[in-house]
């Protein structure tokens, strides 16, 4: 579910015009229709069924209605609780059978929707307002319902579950099943209990996800819908560009800088890879960069705008629910970590272009920096003005106010001027994204009941704590397993509240801060996206690349093994959260940490003055760990096995040393 939606036309302006046309060969650019097809083959959110004429207004009407619906509900509307969240799910659910068709390709025929799609729709959609209309009597029967509300739960959940496979996928799908099924024939409790727990209750179905999707991730969609027609994505590029386009392997690092910044208010790896990839991975090839590095240098880049504050992806808001801590405290805890993966990457390709030979852009073909910021960089007004209100005010304020000034920026420029067409167009865009993260926020929250209702979730956690023996080392390896298995094709909202509920908790026990357990698990899901075998970030680069799909997945994982280190690194020690440690310690522990990265990404490339043999890419990769790790000894072993070589791989630079695989 990417906030910002698909990526704008690039616009003309004579003062930062990027001729694009100019560095990528004609046969290599990847044209709309391409990406619209890498889209639709890897994001569920773009198989949507198409609509024309009438059909098509309505639809439209229909998806601005329920945005403004949405707005109402935190600023205007004051109901009972389950009835603002039934509603909101209700709404949803018919909305998404409207959208989705049931598999992909279906969506090709105009203006069709089969009969079975209505009557789901119509199920689904009236099962929450059911409970809506009849909350008063569900609530004094509590436990006790009858059989027309037993069935109506059964409806709901089930229709709910098949909306979820639509517009989300299977794998969540899945889970939440599997997790029913246990609710049901093993935990012992009566099917109207189990039912009631997943439907009627604030546990289940609307319980802690939606709160959160529908008081205030709804909002921020909406704003990044409204910040995408102020054309903030190309000047993300363009600004990349003017950063580090003209030096060595610049297009790799122009990938790397703009999918940081687009990702900082992404909330779809698949999303940002396809749209920013577009751009940047032609670029890398005619660079000279292998399709396969080019593929994975998007995919890891984008799958990484997900732990960028301020937003991550959504995530951070439910962060503020699950752990407790204020919003600015978290995200100020995640910068270093996030820094790092990025540190990680850009030196990465750095060595590449070096060890390769590779140039960067002609600085003729390049936007300058100072006039880009000049003529744009009133843009960023939104998202700075996001951040100072969402430390000083409710994240809701803070996104409306955010909004309200992307459509004031917009009429900086009379080609993203907001008019009365754009506003609904905005407003249509971020109802759409909404079906997406809401559906799978509430099939979470099904797995969040019957983890907190039938005591499975005590299970898992002692089975793993005797499964490591009591280590904390063992316990925190089979928990990435774990993330990295459940946070499979599972949007990041989604993905983070699956690990709330089932890993954290195993963590905490172990003996972790609750925040760091909380980072760990969240890295850990989101790196799903690039991890093989279900690697859907890199195989969307792949597909634009042209590459290898399992080849470009295996290196992105290379390129981002920070994700891999860090979180061992801020569990075992929150010195790097900037968590019960002393200024010293956390000015050390962060010098310390980019020095490792540079030394783990040295080692993994293979070059740094000259090529490394195999046994100078271990101890520097030894060195780079042990200088990740915090603490002063470690520091010390590891500044003396990176720097000796450092040393080594100058001297054997006029060597020409013979690259080992």
């Amino acid at each position: 579910m990417p906030l910002f939606g698909k990526k704008s036309a690039k616009e003309k302006d004579p003062v930062t015009e990027f001729e694009y046309t100019n560095i990528a060969a004609e046969e290599e650019a990847t044209t709309e229709a391409d990406v619209q097809a890498v889209m639709e083959k890897y994001d569920r959110e773009s198989n949507v069924r198409i609509w024309d004429g009438i059909p098509k207004v309505v639809v439209r009407y229909m998806l601005v209605a329920f945005a403004v619906y949405s707005i109402l509900l935190n600023f205007g509307l004051d109901w009972e609780t389950r009835i603002e969240r039934a509603s909101f799910v209700g709404i949803l659910v018919f909305l998404t059978f409207i959208v989705f068709p049931s598999r992909k390709g279906a969506h090709k025929k105009l203006n069709y929707i089969p009969w079975y799609d209505v009557i789901l729709a119509v199920l689904g959609g009236g099962s929450y307002f059911y409970f809506v209309f009849n909350l008063d009597k569900i609530i004094a029967n509590t436990i006790r319902l009858e059989p027309i509300d037993l069935v109506i739960g059964i409806i709901g959940v089930v229709v709910t579950l098949e909306a979820c496979r639509r517009a989300v996928g299977i794998p969540i799908v899945i889970v939440s099943a599997a997790f029913i099924v246990y609710m049901v024939a093993f935990a012992g409790k009566p099917l109207a209990i189990n039912i009631y727990n997943l439907f009627y209750t604030t546990e289940g179905v609307i319980g802690t996800p939606i709160r959160a999707c529908s008081t205030f991730i709804v909002l921020f969609v909406i704003f990044g819908a409204f910040l995408e027609r102020t054309g903030i994505s190309q000047f993300f590029i363009e600004l990349a560009n003017s950063i580090a386009g003209s030096s060595s392997g610049g297009p790799a690092k122009v990938a790397v800088i703009s999918s940081a910044l687009c990702g900082m208010v992404s909330g779809s790896s698949v999303g940002n890879t396809v749209t920013t990839g577009s751009v940047t991975i032609p670029m890398m090839k005619k660079n000279g960069y292998r399709p396969e590095f080019a593929g994975a240098v998007e995919a890891a880049s984008s799958t990484g705008g997900q732990i960028m504050p301020p937003i991550m992806g959504a995530a951070a808001f439910l962060m503020v629910e699950y752990t407790g801590y204020q919003y600015s405290f978290i995200a100020a805890r995640a910068i270093l970590p996030a820094a790092l993966y990025f540190a990680g990457i850009f030196i990465a390709v750095h060595l590449e272009a070096k060890r390769m030979g590779l140039k960067g852009i002609s600085r003729e073909n390049l936007p300058k920096f100072g006039k880009l910021f000049l003529h744009k960089g009133y843009l960023l007004l939104p998202l700075v003005l996001l951040v100072i209100m969402m430390m000083k005010t409710t994240m809701s304020l803070a996104a409306i106010v955010a909004t309200g000034a992307a459509i004031v920026v917009s009429m900086f420029n009379k080609d993203t001027r907001i008019n009365i067409h754009r506003f609904f167009d905005a407003l249509e865009n971020g109802a759409r994204s909404t079906l997406t993260v809401g559906i799978a926020c509430a099939v979470a929250g099904t797995i969040a009941c019957v983890i907190t209702t039938t005591g499975i979730g005590a299970k898992l956690i002692s089975a793993i704590v005797n499964l490591s023996g009591g280590h904390m080392f063992i316990a925190m390896f089979l928990t990435m397993i774990t993330c990295i298995v459940l946070g499979m094709g599972v949007p990041t909202t989604a993905n983070y509240v699956i690990m709330a509920t089932t890993c954290a908790p195993i963590l905490i026990k172990m003996g972790m801060a609750p925040l760091a357990a909380h980072m760990f698990v969240f890295y850990f899901g989101i790196v799903a996206d690039i991890t093989p075998p279900v690697a859907l970030a890199a195989y969307a680069g792949s597909a634009i690349a042209k590459s290898k799909p399992m080849k470009t997945a295996i290196t992105a994982t290379t390129l981002a093994i920070a994700a891999f280190i860090v979180p061992y690194c801020f569990g075992m020690n929150s010195a790097l959260l900037f968590v019960d440690c002393t200024v010293l310690q956390a000015i050390q522990a962060t010098l310390s940490a980019f020095v490792g990265v540079f030394g783990v990404a040295a080692g993994l490339r293979g070059y740094i003055f000259s090529n490394l043999r195999i046994w100078q890419r271990l101890v520097i990769i030894v060195g780079g760990l042990t200088l990740v790790y915090p603490g002063t000894l470690t520091d010390l072993i590891g500044v003396v096995l990176v720097v000796l070589i450092c040393l080594l791989s100058k001297a054997g630079r006029k060597k020409d040393v013979p690259a080992e695989a």
